[in-house]
């Protein structure tokens, strides 16, 4: 089970489609012995860039117990679970912690615009999802237009002791990641932090408290480096290696594009069959491919002088 002490680097795990867009069960295979060879301390899926609102419920099972089953166990696997209805959220959890899950990630719904609205609806997440259930509140204003103010989280917190874990991608935000850091540094209320936006502050994350990352990227040995050097004491040794994969980090990074740049990347890695984004989704047009074969050679030409 994820708990208050997690670290390292949980990627956010791709959701593989055939061509036609059916989904890709070999492929998944392919990435979950990938991201485990990369060295990574968990996966979680079934997340915004897992493309989970566009599978079906049935589908959505069917991949999170394939991803359970291959991955035995070898590392936790948290599940996206977010979604309009606690009925559905809760059936989900249900199988999915059944299957083995480590626990569950819950973002707010769009429609929360108060402190009051905040707290009640992570308590009635709570109530529905049963005390026994490991939860990573998902703060990611720029996607969900929730903004959690700090004292609001801290006393959600508090509150709700199965809430073991925050995935903090608020932007700008390590000034609330540092304050948040140091309200939940030590004892019972400690909170394990992992952050999002697809790597792009890992470095200072990490210095300003992080635990590590749960995001994705189509070079995680990049993240899983970075992190265990810090943890190592070696910072300035992390950072050196995250500035050399940094324009990759940041072409990924482009809204609207970043998932159908991942893909392309994966699928060159020999991860994926198909860089298939499910539509409505967006594709790569040829400059795009061009300009990424040349951010690789870069990279490549780069890592190999760092060696």
């Amino acid at each position: 089970m994820i708990h208050r002490k997690s670290n390292g680097v949980f990627i956010i795990a791709a959701t593989p489609f055939t061509d036609d867009g059916a989904l890709d069960l070999q492929s998944a295979d392919r990435m979950v012995d990938f991201y485990l060879e990369m060295g990574v301390s968990g996966m979680t899926i079934l997340g915004i860039m897992g493309e989970a609102p566009k599978l079906t419920s049935e589908e959505s099972f069917t991949f999170a117990r394939h991803i359970l089953d291959r991955v035995d166990g070898r590392v936790p696997v948290v599940v996206g679970v977010s979604g309009p209805g606690l009925d559905n959220m809760a059936r989900l959890t249900g199988e999915v912690m059944s299957a083995g899950a480590a626990g569950v990630m819950v973002a707010p719904m769009p429609s929360l615009n108060t402190d009051m609205k905040q707290k009640g609806y992570f308590a009635q997440v709570c109530k529905a999802l049963g005390p026994d259930v490991p939860i990573c509140l998902q703060d990611y204003p720029q996607t969900t237009g929730v903004n959690f103010s700090l004292e609001t989280l801290l006393e959600i917190f508090a509150a709700h002791e199965q809430i073991v874990m925050l995935k903090h991608e608020d932007w700008p935000g390590l000034t609330k990641l540092s304050r948040i850091r140091e309200a939940t540094r030590q004892g019972a209320g400690r909170l394990s932090i992992l952050t999002g936006n697809s790597a792009l502050f890992l470095p200072q994350e990490m210095q300003r408290g992080a635990d590590g990352a749960m995001t994705g990227f189509a070079y995680p040995e990049m993240m899983v480096q970075v992190v265990a050097r810090h943890l190592a004491g070696d910072v300035d040794g992390a950072e050196d290696l995250f500035d050399a994969y940094l324009p990759m980090v940041r072409y990924e990074q482009q809204l609207g594009l970043g998932l159908a740049i991942r893909k392309e990347v994966l699928h060159r890695r020999g991860v994926l069959s198909s860089p298939k984004v499910r539509a409505p989704g967006p594709s790569l047009s040829a400059l795009d491919k061009l300009e990424l074969t040349r951010l690789t050679d870069r990279l490549e030409a780069k890592l190999a002088a760092l060696t």
